[in-house]
């Protein structure tokens, strides 16, 4: 167990690596266990991590995503849709404003789930993919990425079998494997959710993502007075 968690936050540390992110917070609950914990104790911690890096967009899994078994997924899921909206107020820990942050709602939210959701939006990933591949090779202690496809190269080989599509090397056979087998073949036929290449496919794309994206709150009151008010 101990040595999952510090493998975890080494693969959370590459991940974030491969995608240029700056910075890594590490809130160090336990994996599989978030349904144990407070709730409300998670809840503040995000909302001070939004006041204080002033988070416009978040990226997250669905607090309403169906036939969800893992734990993690849907309990930070639904501390993220409220602690993005409770960011926004003035009176929700108002120790937050005595040391000098100041409210800030979340803007936007991308939600993607495992299962069946609601898709109001497809976002083209084509010129990323190899950055997808690259996040995912770095996630070696948990998922589909990893050194997966250095294994299965092994394993065909002791059988005296290859696949050519894996390449020469261990290297090019990871690659391989995560972006043809991982994010395309693995969820279309084993996983049940349409792969990013097939996301992609009824829109004219080679590779796509499907979200539940939540935008900015529209005012009615505010495109009312932009389009009845006069001078006075």
């Amino acid at each position: 167990m101990g040595e999952t968690i510090l493998n975890n936050e080494r693969d959370t540390d590459a991940v974030a690596k491969a995608l240029g992110l700056s910075k890594v917070f590490t809130l160090g609950y336990r994996n599989h266990q978030m349904d144990g914990i407070s709730r409300e104790e998670m809840r503040e911690r995000l909302i001070f991590l939004i006041r204080l890096l002033k988070i416009d967009t978040v990226v997250c899994y669905d607090p309403w995503g169906t036939y969800e078994e893992n734990p993690d997924h849907y309990v930070t899921a639904q501390v993220v849709e409220a602690a993005s909206w409770m960011a926004g107020m003035g009176k929700d820990y108002p120790e937050h404003l005595a040391a000098g942050l100041q409210p800030h709602g979340v803007q936007e939210k991308y939600y993607f789930a495992r299962g069946p959701q609601l898709v109001n939006r497809v976002v083209d990933i084509t010129p990323w993919i190899d950055k997808k591949v690259e996040a995912n090779l770095a996630n070696k202690t948990q998922g589909g990425g990893g050194e997966n496809g250095a294994r299965l190269k092994s394993r065909l080989a002791a059988q005296k079998l290859r696949l050519p599509i894996l390449g020469n090397d261990d290297d090019t056979a990871n690659r391989q494997y995560i972006k043809h087998f991982f994010l395309d073949l693995d969820s279309q036929y084993i996983r049940g959710v349409p792969s990013d290449r097939e996301t992609g496919r009824p829109y004219g794309l080679e590779w796509a993502e499907p979200y539940h994206y939540i935008g900015p709150p529209q005012s009615i009151l505010d495109h009312y007075i932009a389009e009845h008010a006069v001078p006075l």
